[in-house]
């Protein structure tokens, strides 16, 4: 069954932010960090079922090589991106981004 992908502009923020950081360390260094958001996006298209639900039917998948997690929820029609988020931070912060409608 082929579901929606959505990506909500927090999580592109997300994205943004994390990448602009990595750029400014060392030039072409954004640019690996993406490489590894779009193994983790591939990846949760073809089995978003794998990951175990960490909070609320949100699923975490961990990226190679940098301290980031993707969160997203699943229903039967579509795959929503909630945040990329360093490992590090509260949790809290991607936490409030997940629908009050959720379990």
């Amino acid at each position: 069954m082929s579901r929606a992908f959505i990506v909500r502009p927090e999580a592109e923020d997300d994205l943004a932010d994390a990448r602009r950081w990595y750029e400014n360390r060392r030039a072409s260094l954004g640019d690996e960090f993406i490489e590894p958001v779009d193994v983790a996006f591939d990846r949760i298209q073809r089995m978003p079922r794998v990951p175990a639900e960490k909070y609320r039917n949100v699923r975490r998948v961990l990226l190679k090589r940098f301290p980031y997690a993707v969160f997203y929820h699943l229903d039967d029609d579509q795959i929503t991106v909630l945040a990329v988020y360093h490992a590090s931070r509260d949790p809290r912060g991607w936490q409030s981004r997940v629908p009050d409608d959720q379990p």
